[in-house]
């Protein structure tokens, strides 16, 4: 299935880079232009490794002890994109009619094949037209190696072509004052140590090292000319119509968090590479896909609106492929790695939202997943001893390596809930694949660590458990008492860490301790409106007027002070609806319905994780016109650039959120210890739906469909 753009539209080149990058869990490459931009043209030109970061300063004002004073940020590697196209004395430039015009434009994704394209017909002030064919490819096969195929065709043109590839080594970040979703200011983190070196027999080869973390990164680039290998940047030919010239160009990337001597790794993989054509490349990254496919697609039959569905549907699969970690140094970034969104940093949306389609499709991505984060623990630990806790680990809200990157810890540090997520995400697991391998040498130990941190954050008041001072998801609402989400998740994790642990045969006495709070959590309930409140004091504050405020005026976040809005009843994304989806067993229907319909009122989804979790509960709760609108948003998120931001990089969490939504919602999907069951709701003009889940090391085929007033489920 292929996802195209025809025509040439200078307004989304930024977009553009974004949705059609190529990446596949190691390294991510923008999708920008070989020939470059002209100056002035706004460009996030950047390629990136999983995990490979700089350290930089985060003064704070106030410095008040605890406050993290730096922070880790994914870094821009040596650029080797660059191609420059010369026919006779005229370059190749789209972007000006002095130069040439455009006959066509075509952007193209193969997510079958692994590659995107862009193909070029293009004629010169002077009459001369070619067409360019450009093909590029981050390989999952060997995850080290990106791949451009730059062909170029001659239409009528008859002279000397001319071609140079270039490898760029000193390269910045990008910024953008006045977002706090990206860094503030363009940034260079490479250090002197650089080791550039451009021979003939050798191609050219970057060695560069963070200035702070150290971490040293390899680029290495070769090239191959019509299938030969050719040694150089620059290449001849004369043309004539008819005639195509193929540069392929080789990149190879390596770095000393993976292993010391990235250069000679590079080099001996470089070796590798070239003893192969690129049409076997091009074959072991089909397979690899192939194989892919079997399990992670789905399908929507039905009217035409149900089946436009499904490219963006693959669309959405395809990105959280691309950005799940290739090995457990690295989490699973907000952005993954398609832009600088986020600065790189992974937060709780990756054990929330891109877990949960992994874990039913790729459980050894999962697995890897859960790994990082265990990983992490002696630095959850030390996290934990700076905010004041004993015998326990508190994760950071965004880090990459393990160390909190949060410089606002209202909305940042004090979100606890992602110690939850994280066990939530281990006793999925747990059901998913019953593997108690994981379970003893890691899961357990992670579990303990969270409920131990429940006890030392928490204490008892007139018989209940409670937890003060803290944020939930709503980062409108900010450091609360008895935030439902995290309570009801706390509640959650104690009660399955002491029923886990028993069963491997712990036998520890804090297991008791576990049980008692589990049993005695308070969750917040108001009996007048018949809703759980999503704090102590969230009912108490005035409604900000939603319909009353200018659409140019959201995201709030941009537009006003936090104190205004941690004042009133207004929710950035699901919050008390998130757990109602999650834990669903912790409050009766009329509840869960009548607190959808209040938070309904009350959000704003300045979030792109919030609909699609209201899609799921609104189709949990029958709510299908409601449902259908929150899909409608959330599955074309990235490919309609909703939330104006997309340029930044994709959402990987709403990419998962669209499969939540479409399995966990529509579908009825529950996973639980006893094993997978539906209770399927399908919008109307939806005939059927099917997917494959993993459980238990089985592949199950799913088919819905529609059977007279209800659904017929087949499994097998």
């Amino acid at each position: 299935m292929k996802y195209t753009v025809e025509g040439f539209d200078r307004d989304k080149l930024l977009l553009h880079e974004t949705l059609f990058h190529n990446a596949n869990g190691y390294l991510g490459v923008r999708s920008c232009f070989e020939e470059g931009y002209p100056e002035g043209t706004d460009s996030i030109r950047g390629m990136y490794i999983n995990g490979v970061y700089n350290t930089v300063d985060m003064p704070q004002p106030e410095a008040f002890f605890g406050f993290a004073t730096e922070k880790e940020v994914l870094v821009n590697i040596a650029d080797p994109q660059s191609i420059d196209l010369m026919l006779g004395k005229e370059n190749l430039c789209v972007f000006c009619d002095l130069c040439g015009e455009i006959i066509s434009f075509k952007r193209e994704l193969d997510m079958d094949a692994g590659t995107a394209a862009r193909r070029v017909h293009w004629r010169s002030k002077k009459g001369k037209e070619i067409i360019l064919t450009v093909t590029r490819m981050a390989s999952f096969a060997r995850r080290s190696l990106f791949t451009i195929e730059y062909a170029v065709t001659s239409v009528n043109f008859t002279g000397e072509l001319r071609l140079t590839s270039g490898h760029t080594h000193q390269v910045t970040n990008h910024g953008s004052p006045g977002d706090p979703r990206v860094a503030d200011k363009p940034l260079g983190h490479w250090g002197r140590s650089v080791n550039y070196i451009s021979e003939p027999e050798r191609g050219s080869t970057a060695v560069s090292t963070a200035s702070r973390s150290g971490i040293t990164v390899c680029t290495a680039v070769r090239h191959k000319v019509n299938g030969l290998y050719w040694d150089g940047h620059d290449f001849t030919a004369q043309m004539k119509p008819g005639m195509t010239v193929t540069l392929e160009k080789y990149v190879v990337a390596s770095d000393s968090r993976r292993g010391s001597r990235p250069m000679i790794r590079a080099d001996n993989e470089m070796k590798k590479v070239l003893s192969r054509p690129l049409p076997e490349h091009y074959k072991a990254q089909k397979a690899f896909l192939t194989k892919f496919w079997k399990t992670a697609a789905v399908t929507i039959e039905g009217d035409a609106e149900a089946e436009s569905f499904n490219l963006a549907m693959r669309y959405n699969l395809y990105q959280l492929l691309q950005s799940a970690p290739a090995d457990s140094l690295c989490g699973m970034a907000a952005k993954g790695l398609s832009g600088e969104g986020y600065e790189g940093h992974c937060f709780w949306d990756g054990e929330m939202f891109a877990f949960p389609p992994l874990l039913l499709t790729q459980p050894e991505t999962a697995l890897t997943m859960l790994r990082f984060r265990h990983g992490t623990l002696p630095k959850a630990r030390e996290n934990a001893r700076l905010l004041g806790h004993k015998n326990s680990a508190l994760f950071p809200w965004r880090t990459i390596s393990g160390a909190e990157s949060s410089g606002y810890f209202p909305a940042g540090t004090a979100q606890y809930h992602i110690n939850g997520d994280i066990a939530y995400a281990v006793v999925q697991y747990y059901f998913a694949t019953g593997d108690m391998d994981f379970m003893r040498k890691a899961g357990l130990e992670l579990l303990l660590e969270i409920c131990r941190l429940w006890l030392d954050l928490g204490h008892y008041h007139n018989g209940r458990f409670v937890i003060n001072g803290v944020t939930g998801p709503d980062e409108y609402t900010c450091m609360v008492n008895n935030n439902y989400y995290t309570n009801a998740l706390a509640k959650h994790n104690l009660s399955w860490t002491v029923h886990i642990a028993r069963k491997m045969g712990y036998t520890h006495p804090e297991l008791e301790d576990f049980k008692r709070a589990a049993e005695a959590m308070y969750l917040p309930y108001d009996a007048v409106l018949g809703i759980n409140p999503q704090d102590d004091s969230f009912l108490q504050k005035p409604l900000w007027d939603i319909d009353g405020t200018p659409e140019s005026r959201f995201p709030l976040l941009l537009h006003y002070h936090p104190m205004q809005l941690f004042r009133h009843q207004v929710c950035k994304q699901a919050d008390v609806v998130m757990s109602h989806f999650i834990l669903e067993e912790y409050a009766d229907k009329d509840a869960i319905e009548k607190s959808f319909l209040y938070y309904e009122k009350i959000t704003t989804h300045d979030s792109s994780l919030s609909k699609p979790i209201f899609c799921a509960v609104a189709a949990r709760l029958g709510l299908m016109d409601k449902a259908l609108s929150y899909f409608r948003d959330s599955v074309s998120l990235d490919l309609n650039d909703t939330h104006s931001n997309s340029a930044d990089g994709i959402h990987t969490a709403n990419s998962g959120g669209a499969y939540i939504a479409l399995i966990y919602g529509f579908a009825g999907l529950r996973l639980t210890e006893d094993g997978v069951s539906f209770t399927p709701h399908l919008p109307e003009g939806w005939n059927r739906l099917s997917f494959t889940v993993i459980h238990k090391g089985k592949t199950i085929p799913v088919r819905i469909e529609r059977d007279g007033e209800g659904y017929q489920v087949s499994m097998g």
